[in-house]
């Protein structure tokens, strides 16, 4: 059977992407004004253009962790109000 149009599972992902940022609270503590205004900008700026990721040049360095157990278990917290939990709202 032949399609006319793309079926919606073949499509890739595109915007319906949140413009809130999350990052371990300790990240957050560590990063300057400036730098977690720059990662708030990239993401609203994806967000208003329909995309689902910030670009990478906002990518946060220092957030690695020994194993994924480590990585799960960090207090995870908004970077826009830190006294949010990453997904609340």
């Amino acid at each position: 059977m032949a399609f006319s149009i793309d079926p919606p599972f073949l499509k890739g992902t595109k915007g319906g992407g949140t413009s809130k940022v999350c990052l371990p609270k300790a990240k957050i503590a560590s990063m300057s004004a400036e730098e977690k205004q720059k990662v708030i900008n990239a993401k609203k700026s994806a967000a208003a253009k329909g995309k689902y990721k910030r670009s990478s040049k906002s990518n946060v360095t220092g957030t690695a962790s020994k194993n994924l157990k480590d990585w799960v278990k960090q207090d995870w917290r908004q970077v826009g109000d830190p006294s949010k939990k990453c997904g609340e709202k």
